[in-house]
C-alpha cells in the first residue's frame, strides 16, 4: 500500500449510510400500511410486516421503534400528501370551481393509495393519546381548505349559496369513503372514480326539470 493511501472502509459514506436507511424505512412503512389496509391494525403484527418484507422482527427495530410509531407515520405520509396536494391546487390559482374539481381528483387518487387508505380506514381511537392531537390539526387544515375553497365559489357565483362547512363535510365524506370500499384493479379505476364523484358532487342525481327521460 503506497505510504500516503488511506485504507479502503468497507462502510459506505455516512450520507450514503443515512440514504439507505430512509429507503429501507420507507419500503417498512410502506408495507405496514398495505397490512393494515388488508387486515387492520390491531390483526398486523410486526411478525407479518417483517415475513412480507423477508427481513427477520429485530432488523425492523434498527427502523421504527414500535407498531404504534410505524401506524402514526403511515396516517401522517397520508395526511400529507392531501394537505400538500389541495394546498398545490389552491397555489395554482384560478376559479373556485376549477379548485375543487382538481381537489376531488387529488383526494380520489390519495385515498386509493395505500398511505391514503390508512387515513380512512384507521380511526382515532386506535392512535396513542400523544398524537391525536397532531393529526386532528392535520385533518383539520384539510377541511378548513375545502370549506375556502366553497366559500370562494359562493363569493363567486359558481356555488349556491349554502353552509360551507356542512357542504366540506359533504365532500370530503363522500371522497373518504372512496378509500374503504376501493380495491386496486377492480372495476373503477382512480380516474373514472374521481370522474364520476366529481359529476356527481357537483350536479347531483337528479333530473334538470324538463330534461327527457333517459
Amino acid at each position: 500500500m503506497p505510504k500516503n493511501k488511506k485504507p479502503d472502509s468497507p462502510w459506505a459514506p455516512a450520507t450514503e449510510r443515512g440514504l439507505q436507511r430512509q429507503v429501507k424505512r420507507d419500503a417498512v412503512l410502506a408495507t405496514a400500511a398495505q397490512l393494515f389496509n388488508e387486515r387492520g391494525f390491531h390483526a398486523t403484527s410486526l411478525d407479518d410486516i417483517a415475513a412480507r418484507l423477508n427481513v427477520s422482527k429485530p432488523t425492523l427495530y434498527y427502523y421504527v421503534k414500535n407498531k404504534d410509531e410505524i401506524l402514526i407515520e403511515c396516517v401522517r405520509n397520508g395526511l400529507q400528501m392531501m394537505t400538500e396536494g389541495i394546498e398545490e391546487t389552491r397555489k395554482a390559482g384560478g376559479k373556485a370551481i376549477d379548485q375543487l374539481i382538481a381537489c376531488i381528483r387529488i383526494y380520489t387518487r390519495i385515498v386509493t393509495l395505500d398511505f391514503g387508505m390508512c387515513v380512512i380506514r384507521i380511526s382515532d381511537d386506535e392512535m396513542p393519546a400523544q398524537n391525536r392531537t397532531e393529526l386532528r390539526r392535520l385533518k383539520s387544515g384539510i377541511d378548513m381548505a375545502f370549506r375556502r375553497i366553497i366559500t370562494d365559489g359562493i363569493t363567486e357565483g359558481s356555488f349556491r349559496p349554502c353552509d360551507p362547512k356542512m357542504a366540506a363535510f359533504a365532500v370530503a365524506g363522500a371522497l373518504g369513503w372512496i378509500g374503504r370500499w376501493y380495491e386496486s384493479g377492480g372495476e373503477y379505476s382512480p380516474d373514472q372514480i374521481a370522474t364520476q364523484y366529481t359529476e356527481l358532487l357537483l350536479t347531483g342525481i337528479l333530473q334538470p326539470p324538463g330534461a327527457p327521460p333517459i
